[in-house]
């Protein structure tokens, strides 16, 4: 199962593990890593030395290459910037906004950037930037999301640039996988199918929400202040869109949510808290380890791929 993504990360299947936020820690990377796959280390809000140290943790778990996603609004980007270069990170994905000003820096240390996109203009304008890859994250994911399907972006996006594609958003199995490849891409990001691993260290209240998800169990709140972010219905969500329609301000939407996403990881408040998760959520029913989960969808994407000439 080698691509263009697996020979530029160095990686034994194209699989990429979601930086997601209070999840992506290092014991989380280090295992997907391991299991052939790409690990994130989620930097999200985090300070520098938080990172600093998630990378040093994982480097104690594992030998084989993982990276680093950088949320680039996060009031410590510039810091953790230099913290990726300084230890070595082989690979940097960033988010949520535009991280040109680091490339120098980054392609300086030897590192791959590869940057989440929702639209083929910002593709382009990253591998003008000199992106070494892209993710084309459709609107099915987990968390803050764009307007387009991941169906109809991929396509696109590999029409659009001549470096790799990584697809991303509503993969949950082999088929989801193989038709990644079908669509263009060269790999694949998973978030919410990790979330359930026995290595993610997530409160079990957040992974039982997810197994028992049902096909119509993510909601959308957001899409009033621009900012739209996809997790499982609660109570939350449920004051959070009956505010939205009464015209709530910024300011009152943001304190509802505050703390939300720690408070459901960490604390395992799945009523309250803000449960991110992508829409394949009712196609996730059983626990397993990044070995087994990495495994299986090799498996089943072998069984669909093999002969076609979408990989070697």
């Amino acid at each position: 199962m080698q691509t263009e993504i697996s020979r530029l990360l160095g990686i034994e299947y194209p699989i990429i593990q979601g930086g997601m936020a209070w999840v992506a820690e290092h014991h989380l990377a280090a295992a997907v890593s391991e299991a052939g796959g790409l690990g994130l280390i989620g930097a999200a809000n985090a300070p520098a030395d938080w990172v600093r140290e998630q990378i040093r943790e994982a480097k104690k778990l594992t030998d084989k290459p993982f990276g680093v996603n950088i949320m680039l609004m996060s009031p410590y980007a510039d810091e953790v910037a230099k913290v990726v270069a300084e230890e070595g990170i082989k690979v940097v994905t960033t988010g949520a906004g535009n991280p040109e000003k680091y490339m120098e820096l980054w392609k300086g240390a030897g590192m791959k950037v590869i940057p989440v996109v929702a639209s083929v203009a910002l593709a382009k304008r990253m591998e003008r930037s000199g992106a070494d890859a892209v993710v084309a994250e459709g609107c099915e994911s987990g968390g803050h999301i764009g307007e387009s399907t991941t169906m109809t972006l991929v396509p696109q996006v590999a029409d659009a640039v001549k470096i790799p594609v990584i697809a991303a958003g509503g993969i949950a199995d082999g088929r989801g996988v193989a038709a990644a490849f079908m669509l263009g891409a060269k790999g694949v990001q998973m978030g919410t199918c990790f979330v359930v691993t026995d290595e993610a260290q997530v409160h079990d209240n957040y992974k039982e929400r997810i197994l028992k998800a049902k096909d119509i169990d993510t909601k959308v709140t957001g899409r009033s202040t621009g900012h739209p972010i996809r997790t499982l219905r609660n109570e939350m969500t449920k004051k959070y869109m009956a505010l939205e329609e009464q015209g709530a301000s910024f300011e009152e939407l943001e304190y509802l949510t505050l703390g939300g996403l720690r408070n459901a990881v960490v604390d395992g408040d799945v009523k309250n808290g803000s449960v991110m998760a992508g829409q394949i959520a009712g196609m996730v029913k059983e626990r397993m380890s990044c070995k087994a989960l990495i495994e299986k969808l090799v498996r089943e994407t072998d069984a669909l791929v093999k002969g076609t000439g979408l990989y070697e």
